[in-house]
């Protein structure tokens, strides 16, 4: 029997694993807070940690960030449109959409949390990797990305306090603790930089699992505060149901949103592939530090939506990736052709990066950012 053909640089392979050790520390999070909550002092200390522990994320997102890189990116302007319509227009309506005709079986705090998946910004690190193993664009996800994550900073508060209202702790004091707690260490890391950025690139490795840590200390300070609060009461097995059919749903409307978009635009299928990907993801990183300073004590149950959500799209994109890994290359031809299926249309990618690169392995936390981020 012939052996099995290998992946190549021409033909960048998928290899899918098996559950990741960052998502079984997610729910073993998870499982712990329930049985072991923070109380009292303790609880107190915890919250103490976590805000130290979100200011030190997005104080590294900032001295991770490469203001040149960023602003090189911008010649992808139809691609990068696409991406934030998407995260910051579609996610809202269908977010609103939502609540408007699912009242049940969904709780209110869980439909609460559906709302705030919808206005978090897209992810960098998941869709560069899936990009890559796709054979798209990934200088353009990763700037796409980043673009997302900055306006987010922004558009996410804004638009929960307007479309959250009462459920938000946000008010003259609350936009201060934003401003001092995510604002003020990101733009402290863009002025650090210079002095600190080659020493961070070159310990990404060792600074991953200080960023998953981080995130693993936000979930467990957040639901340890809804099981003192009673979080397995506010909710039954049809309501977590409802929700997964929801998030299902919500899924697969941001995908084809992206997909006729980026037909539409004329994006050769190199672009077309970062913006479905890039279009239809949401960032649990910056998610989970924003809900603790946008909900407080009651974020628990309301990120809930955002971590399984999480979840599904990194099954999807993986399984859209591999399908569309296998697709013919045409990579030779000179002049690219607009997307009208990407997975049936190929065509020449200019703007990709170069063949010779090999296609990142996907595992389904979908690995780390290319600075070593996580989430």
């Amino acid at each position: 029997m012939a052996a099995a053909p290998r992946p190549g640089p021409n033909r960048p392979g998928l290899r899918l694993r098996g559950l990741d050790p960052y998502v079984a520390a997610l729910a073993g999070t998870v499982l712990l807070a329930a049985l072991l909550p923070a109380t009292g002092r303790t609880a107190h200390a915890a919250e103490l940690a976590c805000d130290l522990a979100v200011g030190l994320l997005f104080f590294l997102y900032g001295a991770r960030l490469s203001a040149r890189e960023t602003l090189a990116g911008l010649r992808h302007l139809r691609l990068h449109g696409l991406v934030l319509a998407c995260t910051f227009v579609l996610f809202p309506l269908l977010g609103l959409a939502s609540a408007a005709l699912t009242p049940r079986p969904l709780t209110e705090q869980l439909q609460t949390g559906v709302l705030f998946l919808c206005l978090v910004p897209s992810t960098v690190q998941s869709s560069v990797a899936l990009t890559g193993a796709a054979r798209g664009n990934v200088p353009a996800a990763i700037c796409a990305g980043t673009y997302s994550s900055l306006a987010g900073l922004l558009l996410t508060p804004l638009l929960a306090a307007w479309l959250l209202g009462a459920h938000t702790t946000l008010s003259a004091d609350g936009l201060l603790r934003i401003g001092v707690q995510l604002l003020a260490p990101f733009l402290l890391g863009q002025a650090l930089r210079p002095r600190i950025g080659s020493f961070l690139a070159r310990h990404k490795r060792l600074l991953t699992p200080v960023d998953r840590g981080s995130i693993l200390l936000v979930v467990y300070t957040a639901f340890s505060a809804a099981v003192a609060q009673g979080i397995w009461s506010m909710t039954t097995p049809t309501a977590l149901l409802g929700l997964l059919a929801v998030l299902l749903v919500l899924l697969a409307a941001t995908l084809g949103f992206a997909r006729l978009g980026a037909h539409l635009l004329g994006l050769d299928r190199a672009s077309g592939i970062a913006a479905v990907l890039c279009g239809s993801q949401k960032s649990l990183a910056n998610g989970l530090p924003m809900a603790t300073v946008l909900f407080g004590p009651q974020a628990g149950l309301l990120v809930l939506p955002l971590m399984v959500y999480h979840q599904l799209q990194l099954i999807a994109g993986t399984l859209l990736a591999g399908r569309w890994s296998r697709a013919p290359d045409t990579s030779g031809e000179e002049s690219p052709t607009p997307l009208a299926g990407i997975e049936a249309d190929p065509a020449g990618r200019p703007d990709a990066a170069p063949e010779t690169t090999p296609a990142p392995v996907v595992t389904m936390s979908a690995g780390a950012a290319p600075d070593g981020s996580s989430g």
